[in-house]
């Protein structure tokens, strides 16, 4: 990657504390950025393509591997034009799909410093090729992860009575605490709650003295989420006290929803509309899957597009051993990417 920039006279910086790089293409200001996801996920590939991976455990199911020769390509084209005014800074990012995430890292770096606008692209192969997704406003969500450990002094199932029954508290813990917390969220505004696994206890007749149990939580309001945790946890302490039994809760952060601005999305939306017709242009969904590009979100506006790279013979989904992708998107990526950050430079240029 970083011989391929250097091949088109750029100079792209590698980062000293791991993974990733950053290039930038043109001169003084504004200063608009692109970020390029690069990481793969542990997962055998399925798939029987000559370009597989060749890495057992590891593969590029979630469409990175696109981003990153979509990010390549625009830093290539913008390389080429004369009289560019004002810069575009290039984000290859690690660690997207890790908590914490590469994203929070490279801001922590200082990537942000200057940046007026910010795009990324997400492949989305329920979208045709030869078009882009575009929504104003939340497009993914939160997601955090939330860990309880329940305890108490154990007892024998024949008298529940003289102890702390922690698979009941738990199982309450499991039903009502999605319950209260949407009965103080806003119900027109999604906001789920799920355990996905529990663990306590060893034979059928002894309550155990420990219980542990954990999920995610993911919504798209922005507000609400800065205040989440010290409300879960007084939400767990409340649903378990009846039962006597003690909580420690381990709330840990994911990422913000990512919220596209508004004006952003306008701007895209006439550059990828004149790249690629009316046509080319669709309205997308809210997913609540979630996305470190948020954290971009908190230092500039900007817009995460969905590009369509849905296969002609057969769907697949992200995250799948089978994922593959139309690799006609690319170009598209490329063209719109261009297109949306000269147009950007120009917004913040008046």
């Amino acid at each position: 990657m970083a011989e391929t920039l250097a091949g088109a006279g750029l100079q792209p910086r590698i980062r000293e504390a791991g993974t990733g790089l950053t290039v930038e293409v043109g001169e003084g200001e504004p200063l608009v950025a692109f970020r390029a996801d690069i990481d793969a996920l542990p997962l055998d590939e399925a798939n029987v393509l000559p370009f597989r991976s060749e890495m057992p455990g590891v593969m590029h199911a979630c469409g990175h591997d696109a981003h990153t020769a979509i990010g390549i390509g625009i830093a290539r084209v913008l390389a080429g034009l004369d009289g560019l005014e004002g810069r575009v800074r290039f984000l290859f990012q690690p660690a997207e799909e890790t908590i914490p995430g590469g994203a929070e890292a490279m801001v922590a770096e200082g990537v942000m410093d200057g940046v007026r606008a910010i795009l990324a692209f997400h492949v989305d192969p329920s979208i045709p090729p030869g078009s882009v997704g575009l929504r104003a406003d939340a497009i993914t969500g939160a997601s955090d992860r939330l860990k309880v450990t329940l305890e108490g002094p154990g007892g024998h199932t024949s008298r529940p009575h003289q102890t702390v029954d922690l698979l009941q508290a738990a199982a309450r813990l499991v039903v009502d605490l999605p319950a209260h917390l949407r009965r103080v969220h806003d119900p027109r505004s999604a906001l789920v709650v799920v355990f996905g696994w529990m663990s306590g206890g060893t034979t059928e007749n002894v309550i155990p003295a420990r219980v542990d149990l954990g999920g995610t939580v993911r919504l798209f309001d922005l507000a609400f989420w800065r205040g989440l945790p010290p409300l879960v946890e007084r939400l767990v302490h409340e649903i378990v006290a009846p039962f006597g039994a003690a909580a420690t809760v381990v709330y840990e952060r994911g990422a913000p929803p990512v919220v596209n601005d508004a004006a952003v999305i306008d701007t895209i939306t006439e550059a990828a509309t004149e790249a690629l017709g009316p046509g080319g242009v669709l309205p997308t969904h809210q997913s609540l899957g979630a996305e470190d590009f948020a954290w971009y979100l908190e230092e500039a506006p900007g817009a995460l597009i969905r590009l369509g790279t849905a296969l002609p013979d057969r769907r697949v989904d992200l995250h799948s051993a089978t994922f593959d992708l139309d690799e006609r998107a690319i170009p598209v990526g490329i063209e719109v990417g261009a297109a949306g950050l000269l147009r950007l430079l120009d917004a913040h240029r008046s």
